[in-house]
């Protein structure tokens, strides 16, 4: 508050500063978004506090003991993970760690392989597979720069300048595909806006000025649309996929915006959504395809169903409908396409959890259930079950604990023992009322329990809107889809983000050429035979 005081007397004095401005426009959009919540009945003073202020934990025995409650101890099988305190650790990370680290062979000065042993001078020393380790690490701006100085002569009667050549390889181009990669992960991958990176810059003398950043990216953006197009289709085949949405605001597509592109006969949606839409979403969808996950952001005035059906029209005729995972939102529904539908056990777990200080001993019974199915379906992960395997598990060990759970619900509200109208009451409604969704994966084989994975990578969107506000246009939030799928791909995929944009950057022909054989989990050996072959 005393921020905003000092802005307020600063705006009395002169116009605002950049600084004071984003402090300021930060302020007004966590009011709106208060007021926005404190409209909607069905939000708890603790719900408010839990948005604003993010949530504690929501594993059953933290969410048992904060309402008083002990937790039962696991039955019918050993602890897992998430029932144990974590180990004390040191914190630190192995040299295996470090993968994209410069690494340098220093051979011994003295003693070489086979030589005779200097301590004893009996025996012959030998090469240990596994040498002595040190890492060492250095700090240096984001972007680096390199001043080459190339000396020139001049001729004292003629005239004729001489000029020494650049180093070979240099090129033309004042910024490396590197720099452009590390602008895209800095600002879609870890949420940087581009006037902060370019404040950094500027303090380490590289100055880069933020409208120089966005040219980089936009640029760079046409050059890799092959890869998103070809990770659209393939995501397309997907058998498991998730969907969800987050709001966003891109400053063309305002309300306010909106009016003057009408009053000057301009379409306002180019997307052609209904006129009277004027939300603008972000849309994020995980699709497992072939065993490998592939993520896609969609923003614009489309909801994540309407942003899914696009994407599935690219389906080929001959597979069947996918698996989605999502919640009970009906936006989330691709209409006009088939699908196997299954909604997230963490979404309707989650209505308990809020109510568990009114309600501890019911809610209890419930978490402690839902517990047993989440620690089947984690131990037949750690044993890497196929499947069919999978669902033998959950039919078996989590059906007779469901069908109990079900007909314990069901008594609550027909017994009248709930008040329906109460938190624990809609909670249980919701249960009864999508249960068959939010158990398919007794029924399907290859069924998620959740939404987690989608709802993780809604984060990067969600980190943007936090750091940036923002974007102003739509073609700028497509580009920051664009390198938001390419980049969460590359992390779900264990590959390296800043190699991968870095790669297709320099092998964009190819690239163009053959989409299929540059996706996050194939492009090393493609480069791989592509160098072997020059």
């Amino acid at each position: 508050m005393d921020d905003l005081a000092r802005v307020a007397e600063r705006a009395r004095q002169a116009p605002l500063s950049d600084d004071d401005y984003a402090t300021l426009t930060a302020a007004l959009h966590t009011l709106g978004y208060v007021a926005q919540l404190v409209e909607n009945k069905s939000v708890t003073i603790a719900r408010l506090r839990q948005i604003l202020f993010g949530a504690s934990t929501e594993k059953t025995r933290d969410v048992l003991a904060r309402a008083g409650v002990p937790a039962a101890p696991p039955t019918g099988a050993a602890p897992t993970a998430a029932d144990t305190e974590p180990a004390a650790g040191h914190g630190r990370q192995g040299a295996d760690a470090y993968g994209g680290a410069t690494r340098v062979v220093v051979a011994h000065p003295r003693v070489h392989h086979g030589d005779r042993c200097p301590g004893c001078a009996k025996g012959n020393v030998y090469a240990q597979r596994d040498p002595g380790v040190l890492v060492r690490i250095v700090g240096q701006a984001p972007l680096a720069a390199t001043v080459y100085q190339l000396e020139k002569l001049r001729c004292n009667l003629c005239g004729e300048v001489f000029t020494a050549d650049p180093p070979p390889g240099l090129g033309s181009e004042k910024y490396d595909a590197t720099s452009t990669s590390m602008v895209a992960l800095l600002k879609y991958g870890v949420g940087v806006p581009f006037h902060r990176l370019e404040r950094l810059q500027t303090d380490v003398q590289i100055p880069v000025p933020a409208s120089t950043q966005w040219e980089m990216v936009a640029k760079t953006a046409a050059v890799l649309h092959p890869a998103l197009d070809e990770l659209m289709r393939q995501a397309a085949q997907g058998e498991v996929i998730h969907n969800d949405d987050t709001t966003m605001t891109v400053l063309s597509l305002a309300p306010e915006a909106r009016a003057r592109a009408e009053d000057a006969d301009v379409d306002p949606d180019a997307d052609a959504m209904p006129h009277e839409r004027t939300g603008v979403f972000t849309s994020g969808i995980i699709s497992q395809s072939h065993g490998q996950r592939l993520a896609l952001f969609f923003t614009g005035r489309r909801h994540a169903g309407e942003n899914l059906a696009h994407m599935l029209a690219e389906r080929a005729a001959d597979r069947g409908p996918p698996i989605q995972m999502c919640d009970a939102l009906s936006r989330n529904l691709p209409k006009p396409l088939e699908v196997v539908l299954a909604h997230c056990l963490a979404h309707a777990r989650r209505k308990v959890v809020d109510v568990t200080p009114s309600f501890p001993a019911e809610c209890r019974h419930i978490l402690e259930t839902l517990r047993a199915v989440y620690r089947c379906d984690e131990e037949a992960r750690a044993a890497g079950l196929v499947p069919v395997d999978r669902l033998a598990a959950h039919q078996a060990r989590s059906g007779p604990v469901l069908e109990d759970l079900h007909a314990w619900l069901t008594d609550q509200i027909d017994a009248h023992r709930i008040e329906p109208n109460s938190g624990l009451g809609q909670a249980i409604a919701y249960f009864l009322k999508h249960w068959t969704p939010l158990t398919l994966f007794l029924r399907v084989p290859g069924a998620p329990l959740d939404n987690n994975v989608c709802e993780r990578a809604l984060k990067k969107a969600i980190l943007h809107r936090k750091n940036a506000l923002f974007y102003r246009t739509a073609a700028g939030a497509h580009v920051g889809d664009l390198f938001m799928s390419l980049i969460h791909t590359c992390e779900l995929a264990g590959a390296n983000p800043f190699d991968y944009l870095t790669v297709l950057q320099r092998h964009r022909e190819a690239l163009a050429a053959t989409p299929a054989a540059w996706m996050p989990w194939n492009y090393r050996e493609t480069l791989a035979a592509v160098t072997t072959a020059a």
